[in-house]
This record gives C-alpha cells, sequence and structure tokens, in this order.
C-alpha cells in the first residue's frame, strides 16, 4: 500500500486550520500531521518530526512564514512549503518563491487547490493557485495565464548553452550587466547578447521574467 503524503499545517486561525483539514480529507492520498498556531512552534515541531509538505501561513504570532521559510534556508532544511495567504501582491509573491516555498495559494481560493498543490508539490512541482499565477503573468511578463501550470513557451525553451545559463544565474542574483562581465570574463556587450537571446529563448520581457525562470528550475 501506497505511503499517504503527510501534511503539517501552520496557520494561526484554528478556523482556516479546520477548513484546510475538511477539505485534505476528501483526498485519500493525503494525511495531516498535525498543525501549528505559530512560527515557532512550527519550527519545534519540524525538530522532532517530520512533514512531506507544509501548509504555512505569512502573518503569524512571534515568528512569521517569511522568518521560518529563512530559518529552513539558513539551515539547509529542504522542506517542500506551500505558502497560504490573503498577500497577492506578485513582487511578494516572487520573494517567497526565492526564499524558498514551492507554492503558493491565496486563500480565497484554497478549497478548489489545496489538494492539487500537495499532490504536485509533494512529488517535485510548484504550484500557483489561478488568481495568484494570473497577477504574476500580468506583472512580470505582460500575457494572461492560460489553462495549465504556465503560459505555452514560458518555461519551455530550446536548449540553452552553459554560458547562457551561467549568465541567467548571475542575472537572477541581481547582478548588473558590467558585474557579470567581469565575473565571466567578456564584454559587456557580450552579456548585452546573452541576455537578448535568453529573453527570446525563454518568451520573457525582462530580467525578472528571467529570474522567475532560474528560480523555477533551480538553476540558482
Amino acid at each position: 500500500m501506497k505511503r499517504k503524503v503527510q501534511v503539517h499545517i501552520a496557520d494561526d486561525h484554528k478556523i482556516v486550520i479546520e477548513g484546510v483539514i475538511a477539505v485534505i480529507n476528501t483526498e485519500s492520498s493525503i494525511e495531516v500531521k498535525g498543525y501549528s498556531q505559530t512560527g515557532t512552534k512550527v519550527i519545534k515541531w519540524l525538530e522532532k518530526n517530520s512533514a512531506d509538505v507544509l501548509i504555512l501561513d505569512i502573518s503569524m504570532p512571534e515568528v512569521g512564514g517569511i522568518e521560518v521559510l529563512r530559518y529552513f534556508k539558513e539551515k539547509g532544511i529542504e522542506q517542500k512549503t506551500i505558502i497560504l495567504s490573503s498577500f497577492d501582491d506578485p513582487n511578494f509573491v516572487k520573494e517567497i518563491m526565492e526564499i524558498g516555498a514551492k507554492g503558493y495559494i491565496s486563500k480565497n481560493n484554497a478549497g478548489e487547490h489545496i489538494v492539487n498543490a500537495i499532490l504536485k508539490v509533494a512529488n517535485g512541482g510548484t504550484y500557483f493557485s489561478d488568481d495568484i499565477k494570473e497577477n504574476l503573468f500580468k506583472v512580470f511578463t505582460g500575457e494572461e495565464a492560460v489553462e495549465g501550470d504556465f503560459p505555452k513557451g514560458f518555461f519551455i525553451s530550446e536548449e540553452l548553452t552553459d554560458r547562457e545559463v551561467e549568465v541567467l544565474r548571475l542575472i537572477a542574483k541581481e547582478l548588473n550587466t558590467s558585474e557579470i562581465a567581469k565575473k565571466i570574463n567578456v564584454s559587456e556587450n557580450t552579456v548585452k547578447t546573452h541576455r537578448q537571446k535568453l529573453l527570446k529563448k525563454l518568451n520573457v520581457k525582462n530580467s525578472v521574467g528571467l529570474a522567475m525562470y532560474a528560480v523555477k528550475h533551480k538553476i540558482i
């Protein structure tokens, strides 16, 4: 018998926790392994226990969700985490994903997405609820999101050269053209050429789109 996906829930509102549990209980392949109502308790729980996926709120007492993610990153803890939040600003979502979250779901639409998000993240994927995905694409690509994970072509590219991957990684780390040129010992014009090729191959409009690709594919 296949082992169930184990999930821990962290939210300071008991009614939200109960709602998430109710939805999860409709899926026989997922099992809730406790819940925490502060960031401190999440960290303490994970010191002695484990879960395949953590459902994490951003605004919690004592230690917030961002601090929890940063704690994981600093300690080298590979905890697959889905953010469940009422915040939907795309720049904030991007920041959260860069820190280490693997999914982001709006509390307004949690019921219809939570099960799919858990199963996908548990299997190594990423997941955004429809409204979050729509905001991200409108702001960072200028395009409308389409059915599926991402618009066709956005995260599907021609094969990148080793040099292009290197430049992409440095762009995602927020190095400017001059800094990249010095880092890889080429001219600034060469870096600009690589950047233009990356924009075309990955079908994005700016450096933020390139950074999102790098985060999605764990290039950084």
